[in-house]
């Protein structure tokens, strides 16, 4: 799943390609995707592209006073083409295109989504905080805003909840997913299952500084790259997310995986938990 460092490079390098650019046409391949109506599709037709940002995982495309916001869910992407076909693509339940943003000189973007679970979502609106997704977003983790006073509040709130699932909660904090929140948690030496009622002191701290640091860096080596470099870089920087089985580069045990039903996550035992495996079970607690 693209998270807070690939959308903030991906923003990046579509704002070089698009800004001044005029969007001819939106075709939309998934009609499932889109998910408003009004304005229409055809009112970014003619339109001038502004600015592309990011609201935590949600992509925005400014064009002449409207915003073509996406959330590309857990296998979507977005792929510029120097040249797109002249005819719109047919509907298919079989195709991974979900929609097509079509430019003056016939160059455009695909929006795709890989896989049968189709979660991408696609809006056309006036305001970014008319996507309810981005109304409840939290702060954001590398805003001047996000102090060390902001996220003692944020775990004060969240009682003995989890802290893999409070970093996880686009309405707490937006933009962390469930590699980075392994990244960082493997950072600050923290197990995923720590109770957030229990960090204080210099555990806030250094979780703290594991935030800001661990996603600083990966939006700084993804600033600059293009969407098609994006994953490949993602992917060889990740100490533990996704290396199950591998060494901990810091510490050379193996890395372990919790698994539940549509997730799973990974954990250095010597790093994070003691020494001790986390139960490999929905619901899991440390072994005793």
């Amino acid at each position: 799943m693209p998270e807070l460092p690939e959308v903030e490079a991906l923003a990046l390098d579509l704002r070089g390609r698009l800004a001044d650019r005029a969007i001819v046409r939106v075709d939309v391949a998934a009609f499932s995707a889109l998910k408003t109506f009004d304005p229409p599709l055809s009112a970014l037709q003619g339109s001038l592209v502004e600015d592309v940002t990011r609201h935590g995982k949600f992509l925005d495309i400014h064009s002449s006073g409207l915003h073509l916001v996406m959330h590309l869910a857990r296998a979507g992407w977005v792929r510029w083409r120097n040249e797109v076909p002249a005819l719109p693509p047919k509907p298919s339940n079989k195709s991974p295109l979900a929609a097509r943003v079509v430019l003056d000189d016939g160059a455009g973007l695909d929006v795709t989504e890989a896989g049968t679970k189709k979660s991408l979502a696609i809006y056309v609106v006036r305001d970014p905080a008319d996507v309810p997704g981005i109304a409840r977003l939290g702060p954001d983790p590398l805003s001047d805003d996000f102090t060390i006073e902001v996220f003692q509040q944020i775990l004060a709130d969240a009682g003995r909840a989890q802290i893999k699932g409070v970093l996880r909660h686009q309405g707490t904090i937006a933009g962390i997913g469930n590699a980075y929140s392994d990244e960082l948690l493997h950072a600050a030496r923290m197990s995923p299952f720590k109770p957030v009622s229990s960090i204080d002191g210099d555990d806030l701290k250094v979780l703290y500084d594991a935030i800001r640091t661990v996603l600083g860096e990966a939006v700084a080596r993804s600033r600059g790259l293009a969407a098609a470099e994006l994953k490949g870089e993602k992917k060889s920087h990740l100490a533990v997310h996704g290396r199950t089985g591998e060494k901990c580069p810091v510490c050379g045990d193996t890395v372990r995986e919790v698994s539940f039903a549509d997730s799973s996550l990974q954990y250095c035992p010597t790093c994070q938990t003691g020494g001790k495996p986390l139960a490999d079970r929905r619901m899991s607690k440390l072994l005793k």
